[in-house]
């Protein structure tokens, strides 16, 4: 639970009937390593605070090897299909904790409550979906804009411990290319 209160201290004060309020709505859930939390066309009920492990966000397809990842969520950093919670509507994408992962979570009613019960709700909420949009933005940008070489190296100059926890095949559909293609890559390189 600290983890989660010293990420929101950086950028609030946040009162401590607020914090009572906020933090006795949390759940922490264990996720083992590979398992699909939250499943094609489940409806979205959880923002969730990583406190140790990553997620991978990924469209599933019948064929493995042709799923699509978009997205890694990490260690102190909020997670959510985020689209499917707001709308609460069935998800287009799948959560799969790569690791062991613990999350922090909270359910699309009690975030309801704590938006109308407290000043921090309102901020909590709103810096969670500017994480997710700048995250989307970066990553369109990144696509339009860069090489495949060249969305490989700013991925591991941003991120460099990926190497030791993201299998090739997840990193390769979120620059957007093959698995052979990366594997050329990373001999040029």
């Amino acid at each position: 639970m600290h983890q989660i209160k010293a990420y929101i201290d950086q950028i609030a004060t946040i009162s401590n009937a607020d914090w009572e309020f906020f933090s006795s709505r949390l759940q922490r859930r264990e996720i083992p390593k590979k398992t699909v939390f939250l499943k094609l066309n489940d409806i979205e009920n959880h923002i969730s605070f990583i406190e140790s492990g990553v997620v991978r966000l990924f469209i599933p397809k019948e064929n493995s090897e042709k799923e699509i990842t978009f997205g890694f969520s990490f260690k102190d950093q909020f997670v959510s299909a985020y689209d499917s919670f707001l709308t609460q509507t069935p998800s287009a994408y799948q959560l799969q904790a790569l690791t062991k992962t613990t999350i922090l979570s909270i359910t699309y009613q009690d975030l309801q409550d704590v938006y109308k019960t407290t000043q921090i709700g309102n901020l909590i909420g709103r810096l969670t979906a500017e994480r997710l949009f700048l995250l989307k933005s970066k990553r369109e940008q990144y696509l339009l804009n860069l090489t495949a070489e060249e969305r490989y190296l700013k991925l591991f100059k941003e991120r460099p411990e990926l190497l030791k926890v993201i299998p090739l095949k997840y990193i390769s559909s979120y620059i957007g290319v093959t698995a052979q293609a990366l594997s050329r890559i990373r001999k040029r390189i």
